[in-house]
This record gives structure tokens, C-alpha cells and sequence, in this order.
């Protein structure tokens, strides 16, 4: 199809999505069939959570919101998977089964719940079996626009990305993707849905591409920043004001959480840094030469695995590139709703944001041999740090307005009376020289 064609066809498509309403997601008993145990345990076990119902949240998102990009947005969809209305209501409907887990127990939306902008407010995320990941799961909203997929950036496409979960022994449990969707082909209503939507009995690559689909409509924007950017001078208060400015310029925010000429579209530079977070309680020279023995470098599903289960999770971009560069970096995650996000950082072991802004301010790290070089001591002001807690408050797209409230009350108050990461000497003292990286050699 000619690209002016189907950028009209897109457009329209986006239009009848957004008039589309909410959708019947009933979920049958058929899809609570018991399957083979996974053979790798857990280190650690917690309570799972009850799979979320999907409601006004959980909806395909209009294309029309206020700071979208619109044409990117249409450029991001591949042209062996178009979107349609029946594509992205099954994927819907799957995102939210927990019959494509190996016991019936987890579905996607346990971790990318709706109500807590796509994440699931825990510090690492629980999977089957009550099994306890390394990884915190980042949000879903506005995934469409990542240049790589998960923290360390292992796969590009959100087909990718909803492949892995389904088979990783700590997440969704299934010894193979073709068992999953042997458990889906069983249900008449989903095989019927597979036909209708891909004229194709259910199979691995319509599976993944139906949850890509729907993931790809989970745009978030139309924040009172947003309201800002575009004219209005009263959508944000002084404080959020104040801290934009902060954000160019003491705060060095911008230099990761880009915004080329001010630009308030993505906020990340879709790039891996090491920001001196969870480094130091890991041996991380041994475990380097450990990931080198026992993993090929090409082998994504062993990097998935490590990634979640072990230790070597620390590794971060390293696992994949085996560059030293690249040692305990992570992906640089938007700012777009971070309000709901908590808990923070790739290892969810910051609770505010409040004890975010405290570790950027001392510029935490100091031992850390490959800690990137923007990282410094920012000195900071209290008053600052409130300022740039407003400003990304103002980043809160509007259906998130009530819950946002209430969590910036519960942030507020525990700020009060704990702030582990902060240290005013630090903070207001120079930048000190980092130690080199030992000799990784065996």
C-alpha cells in the first residue's frame, strides 16, 4: 500500500479505536488449564496478586490525545503486523488471560497492570508459583516508541517483547511458546477470535503479534505539561515551572532524559547508562566472566533467563553487548507518568521520587569503576528537589489525575519521615575521581 494510503487508512483506524469503546473480556474457565511445572526455581517466593480486570484504563488510548506524535506514532506500527480492530481486541483480551501461564496464575497484566500505569507498584515483579523476578517492571504505556524492549534492551520489537515472559520460569512458566498457544487453541472462543483476526488458526507468531498490536494503542500524553508546552501558561504551577528550568540545566536531567531544544515528547535518549544503582552489592567482575562462559552472546532466551533469575541480572546492557562499556547500564526509561511508576530504577530500590532526585544529587556511585560520567554531585537545594518533584508530577496524563494525587500524598508523607539516599555534604561537595575497572581476564 502506498504510504499516503496507509497513513489515511492508520488515521482512521485510530479514530474508530478511540470510538470503539470498551470491549467484552470475559474470560473463560477453559483458559485456567493446568500445564508442566517449570524446572528452574526461584531463589525467593511472594504472594501473587490478583490478575486485574480490565476497565477504563485498560482501553486502546486515542491517537488525538495533546502531545502526541502522530506520525510517529503510524510510523511505528510494522508493516508485517497492521493494526486492526479485531487484531487489538484479541490481543487485549490475551494481555489480560492468565491461561497463557503454565498454572493459570499470571498473565501479563500482573505485572503491566492498568491502574498503576502498567506497572505493578512492586520492587521486582512476581511470576508463577509465586516466583521473584530481579528485574522491576518497567511501564507498557508509550512502549510503541522504544527503540529496544526491556531494561537491558535484549530484543527491539514488542513482538519480541511479549514473547519472552511467556516461557521464562519466573514469569509466565511455559516450556515452550507452542504450548501456550496449545492451551489457547483449546478455547472455541479464542481459536474463532484467531480466525477472525488473522484468518488463521491460533499459532506463536499471530499469539505475539495480536499482544504487540494492543500495546502499540497504549499511548499516554495529554499531561497539564503537555497543556504548557502548548500555550496554556496556567496548566502548571510555579513549582513544576521552576523545575523545567532545573531539568536543563543544574540538574543535568536532559542529558539522559533528553529534550533536544526543549522538546517534551519521549523524555529518555532511548540509550543504556550505568547510574551507580545496585552495583556495589555484587562481585560483578566474576559474574562478567560467569555470563561469559556459561551464555553465547546471540543467545536471547539464556540472556532473558539470567536476566530474571540470577544474579547476573546486575550485568544489565553487559549481558547482551559484552562490551565493558556497557557493564550495569540500563535503559533510560521515559518520565511519562513516573508518578505511578514507584518503585523506582531498574531493581525498584527507590521508593520516591524524593529518594531519586537525593541519589542524583550526591552523585552516588563513587566505587563504581564504570559509573557514567555525567553522574556528579548536583547540589541541590531542598526547594530544588521539590521543584523538580512538581515538574514530573506535571508529566501525569490526565486519566491518571485522581491516582496521581493520591500518590504524591503517600510519596510526600513517607519523604518526611525517611530519606535514606540523602547526603547534603555529598551532594555540595566536589566530584570525586572514580577507580578504574579491574582486568576482567579469567
Amino acid at each position: 500500500m502506498p504510504y499516503s494510503k496507509r497513513i489515511r487508512s492508520n488515521v482512521a483506524l485510530a479514530i474508530a479505536i478511540a470510538a470503539a469503546g470498551a470491549l467484552n473480556f470475559a474470560r473463560s474457565a477453559e483458559s485456567q488449564n493446568q500445564a508442566a511445572t517449570p524446572s528452574a526455581p526461584a531463589a525467593a517466593t511472594a504472594e501473587l496478586s490478583p490478575v486485574p480486570v480490565p476497565g477504563p484504563l485498560a482501553q486502546p488510548r486515542s491517537a488525538q490525545q495533546l502531545g502526541v506524535p502522530a506520525l510517529q506514532t503510524l510510523a511505528e506500527v510494522p508493516e508485517d503486523n497492521p493494526q486492526t480492530l479485531q487484531k487489538i481486541a484479541l490481543g487485549q483480551k490475551l494481555f489480560f488471560d492468565p491461561g497463557l501461564s503454565v498454572d493459570g496464575t499470571v498473565a501479563c497484566a500482573s505485572c503491566h497492570n492498568p491502574d498503576r500505569a502498567f506497572t505493578d507498584g512492586r520492587t521486582t515483579s512476581v511470576g508463577v508459583q509465586g516466583r521473584v523476578g530481579q528485574r522491576n517492571a518497567p511501564t507498557v504505556l508509550n512502549a510503541v516508541y522504544n527503540k529496544t524492549q526491556f531494561w537491558d534492551g535484549r530484543t527491539k520489537t514488542l513482538e519480541d517483547q511479549a514473547r519472552f515472559p511467556i516461557t521464562n520460569p519466573s514469569e509466565m512458566g511455559q516450556p515452550s511458546l507452542d504450548a501456550a498457544v496449545a492451551k489457547i487453541a483449546a478455547i472455541p472462543d479464542f481459536a474463532q477470535e484467531f480466525e477472525t483476526a488473522f484468518g488463521q488458526p491460533p499459532n506463536s507468531l499471530n499469539l505475539v503479534r495480536a499482544i504487540a498490536a494492543y500495546e502499540r494503542t497504549l499511548i499516554s500524553f495529554d499531561s497539564p505539561f503537555d497543556r504548557f508546552v502548548a500555550g496554556d501558561p496556567n496548566a502548571v504551577d510555579a513549582s513544576a515551572r521552576r523545575g523545567w528550568e532545573l531539568f536543563h540545566s543544574k540538574a543535568h536531567c536532559a542529558r539522559c532524559h533528553a529534550s533536544v531544544n526543549r522538546d517534551a515528547t519521549y523524555f529518555t535518549d532511548f540509550d543504556f547508562h550505568n547510574i551507580g544503582i545496585g552495583i556495589l552489592r555484587h562481585n560483578v567482575v566474576p559474574l562478567a566472566q560467569e555470563a561469559e562462559r556459561r551464555i553465547a552472546k546471540n543467545d536471547l532466551p539464556a540472556v532473558d533467563q539470567a536476566a530474571i533469575q540470577s544474579d547476573l541480572s546486575v550485568l544489565g546492557r553487559f549481558l547482551v553487548t559484552r562490551k565493558d562499556a556497557d557493564m550495569a547500564s540500563f535503559k533510560t526509561p521515559g518520565l511519562r507518568n513516573v508518578l505511578i511508576t514507584a518503585p523506582y530504577f531498574h531493581d525498584g530500590s527507590q521508593e520516591t521520587l524524593w529518594d531519586v532526585m537525593d541519589h542524583y544529587n550526591k552523585g552516588d556511585g563513587l566505587k563504581d569503576p564504570w559509573l557514567d560520567e555525567d553522574i556528579e554531585p548536583l547540589a541541590l537545594t531542598e526547594n530544588e528537589i521539590d521543584d523538580l518533584v512538581a515538574f514530573m508530577v506535571s508529566l501525569t496524563s490526565a486519566e491518571y489525575k485522581e491516582i496521581g494525587e493520591k500518590e504524591l500524598a503517600r510519596q510526600r508523607a513517607l519523604s518526611r519521615i525517611s530519606r535514606p539516599q540523602r547526603d547534603t555534604a555529598r551532594a555540595f561537595g566536589p566530584k570525586q575521581p572514580q577507580p578504574k575497572p579491574p582486568c576482567q581476564c579469567p
